[in-house]
């Protein structure tokens, strides 16, 4: 089989290369605090920043580094212009909760803003209109619609036809006075003002554990714990599934492509359209001088299809329509939409006395994030703001409004259950799995996951994953293993590089199959 060719661009978030590295320790003794903040990225890092200024004790968990998952991979708009939300909110919620939204939103952007000057961070804080657009005139109603809606709720919102973009669109909302900005920048600032305060930051510390009460208890994968009166679980994904907030979220990946961008061809603006598989469009300012033009899109559900097609595709994209120069980096992110469009934030399920959970931001987790951070943190201090019960995960009556959308994630989930146990598997031998890919293979009656990489040396881990055990995809632009059933990643070695799963994919020794060339699709067991 030939090699594919090499997909374009450096295989690194352009955040990631350009920010600091941490070394933040790992928890190695048992603490208590007032709160304790599972999960190191925009959402945990606002909350316990928000928290310690309010008074309180905070730890921050991070099972990685923190702002290094999706939050180091994100495009880094700062708006409240959520592509179609209000328009769909409006008809839905009703026009308050349109108006709360445009609020919570636009207050997050102004928190940011005044914090990066409080602060003096220096990460490249931009103000920049919004714009959600289409390209096909037929489908300018629901622009126009959503233009209405977006300014009835508070925002500085117009219906326009031309935009900076390099070629022409059908109708695009406009709104002015949004941000963008370097979020690892701006979120490992925030870390160090929180430790300066007294804050705790613990890195490479996986929460497994969640006890509740009174006083509550987490317990980290070595067996250290930290007690405190209240816990926040920010993971993204919930890592606990007490809530079953799994029912109510839909996880889905996007690409992004990044190359320099001539003088004088700067859109002007941030831009996002829901049409073409999702195309979204910043520019950033680049250390050297010049301008960095950064394309999004691509959104599918992780462990399902080609990553590389879609990369190429991705790409082709961008140089049909801006003349940019080389590409420089190519990154992925994730990230999970509820089923009734609104972020779930506040108390983690009908029982919650003192855990509370941040999921759920659709794509928009930089404003979401830095909106959870005071949401949360006035349940905590008992001074809620005005929209709390417009993201309360316990809502019944939206929820049962986006009944219709959860059946139809659940669905497709109780598909992959069922057609990945009784489809053949990926590769019909270990043997013949080509250097540099990977494949599910039955090995014994048992689906292993197999990645053989460069120089030709097998690793298999079990194919199932530790959530709620669907099959794992490979994943070959990455080289990663995930779940399409709720998005946990794994690297090949099985470990975990995304949640929900806390724990790592079992190693299974494949090495009879590889000496004998077997490994065959057996019945499902």
């Amino acid at each position: 089989m030939p090699n594919p060719p090499p997909l374009p661009g450096h295989d690194n978030s352009f955040w990631m290369e350009t920010s600091d590295t941490t070394s933040y320790p790992p928890l190695v003794e048992d603490i208590t605090v007032d709160v304790a903040v599972v999960g190191g990225g925009i959402a945990g890092l606002s909350t316990a920043w928000e928290l310690i200024r309010a008074g309180r004790t905070v730890a921050v968990l991070e099972a990685r580094r923190i702002a290094a998952g999706v939050s180091g991979h994100t495009t880094a708009k700062v708006s409240a212009l959520h592509t179609l939300v209000y328009d769909r909110l409006r008809r839905t919620r009703g026009p308050d909760a349109a108006r709360l939204y445009a609020r919570s939103q636009q207050e997050a952007v102004e928190r940011v803003a005044t914090t990066v000057t409080e602060l003096g961070i220096a990460c490249d804080f931009e103000r920049a209109a919004a714009f959600t657009y289409v390209t096909d005139p037929a489908a300018c109603a629901g622009i126009e619609a959503e233009a209405r809606a977006a300014a009835e709720a508070g925002l500085p919102a117009t219906y326009v036809r031309r935009t900076g973009l390099p070629f022409a669109v059908g109708g695009a909302v406009r709104v002015e006075d949004q941000a963008q900005f370097h979020p690892r920048r701006y979120l490992l600032a925030l870390a160090e003002d929180f430790r300066r305060r007294g804050g705790l930051v613990f890195e490479g510390t996986r929460i497994t554990g969640l006890s509740e009460g009174d006083h509550c208890r987490v317990t980290a994968g070595s067996g250290r714990t930290v007690t405190a009166r209240d816990v926040v679980v920010a993971t993204h994904y919930p890592v606990f599934d007490r809530a079953l907030l799994f029912t109510r979220l839909a996880p889905h990946r996007e690409l992004a492509v990044a190359a320099p961008l001539p003088a004088g061809h700067d859109p002007g603006g941030m831009f996002i359209t829901e049409q073409e598989g999702k195309r979204s469009v910043r520019t950033a300012p680049m250390d050297g001088g010049g301008r960095l033009l950064i394309v999004t899109g691509e959104s599918f559900t992780p462990g399902t299809g080609d990553t590389r097609e879609r990369f190429r595709r991705l790409d082709a994209w961008m140089r049909k329509r801006f003349p940019v120069g080389d590409t420089a980096y190519r990154w992925a992110a994730q990230d999970n939409h509820s089923t009734d469009t609104v972020p779930l934030v506040g108390a983690f399920h009908p029982g919650s006395r003192h855990t509370y959970v941040a999921t759920g931001f659709g794509g928009w987790g930089m404003s979401g994030g830095v909106m959870a951070g005071r949401l949360l943190t006035g349940l905590i201090t008992g001074d809620a703001p005005p929209w709390a019960g417009l993201y309360d995960p316990r809502r019944l009556r939206s929820a049962l409004r986006g009944a219709p959308a959860m059946l139809r994630e659940q669905a497709k989930i109780a598909r992959h259950f069922v057609e990945d146990r009784l489809r053949a598997a990926s590769a019909d031998s270990v043997a013949r799995i080509p250097p540099g890919t990977g494949a599910v293979v039955r090995v014994g009656g048992r689906p292993c996951a197999v990645h053989r990489d460069a120089a030709g040396t097998v690793r298999a881990v079990s194919a199932r994953c530790t959530h709620l055990g669907c099959l794992v995809a490979f994943n070959a632009a990455e080289t990663t293993w995930e779940c399409p059933c709720h998005g946990s990643r794994f690297g090949v070695d099985g470990a975990v590089l995304q949640g929900p799963a806390v724990r790592p994919l079992e190693e299974v020794d494949v090495s009879g199959a590889e000496d004998s060339g077997s490994g065959a699709p057996a019945p499902p067991p």
